[in-house]
């Protein structure tokens, strides 16, 4: 019996694919008015028919979009470790997590159709997201710049919920750094147990 091999999609396909993620971010984050499948496609560059190639409907293109945003960020969290101390990823991370977030909210009205607590989307992005923030708790934990303590998803739940709270003011990454830099203080405080 052949073992099947998956092909990769081509170099070029794969670009496009890209591109069109790109577009549908900035598209969804950035109107106000009901985003068409031919404006995105019209944004990357590409034809109609090449966006229906890699999305056959409008749902399938939001939750690739939420999806690869998601990856990146998870796929930042051991990168930013190599390049920086714990702490100072940790604090990189969660500045990332918070544009996350105000993307999510410019996403909302096109999310509504494909994320709910228990939808396959809700599932990626809280195991990709804590398995993230779990290895870069610890390893600040482990370099002594934080209690090792401290829940995930409770940092997670921190920064998400502050940020959604502000995401449409045009401060909002000043309000978001403001958060960040209360959590990260909380972080280092030390229990007397």
């Amino acid at each position: 019996m052949k073992s099947k091999t998956i092909r990769q999609p081509r170099a070029d396909a794969r670009k496009n694919r890209d591109r069109l993620l790109d577009a549908a971010l900035a598209l969804f984050t950035g109107s106000k008015e009901e985003v068409t499948l031919s404006a995105v496609a019209e944004q990357a560059g590409l034809g109609i028919g090449t966006l229906y190639r890699h999305f056959p409907d409008r749902d399938a293109l939001v939750e690739a979009v939420y999806r690869n945003e998601v990856e990146r960020l998870a796929n930042a969290a051991p990168k930013l470790l190599k390049k920086m101390p714990p702490e100072a990823a940790l604090e990189e991370w969660l500045a990332r997590y918070s544009a996350l977030i105000v993307a999510k909210r410019g996403l909302s009205d096109a999310l509504k159709s494909i994320f709910g607590p228990e939808s396959a989307a809700s599932a990626y992005s809280r195991e990709h997201l804590s398995a993230a923030a779990t290895l870069l708790l610890g390893a600040a934990a482990e370099s002594g710049a934080i209690r090792g303590d401290a829940n995930p998803q409770d940092v997670l739940l921190a920064i998400a919920a502050s940020t959604w709270s502000f995401a449409g003011d045009k401060d909002w990454k000043d309000r978001a750094s403001r958060v960040r830099r209360l959590v990260i203080d909380g972080l280092r405080f030390r229990s007397a147990r």
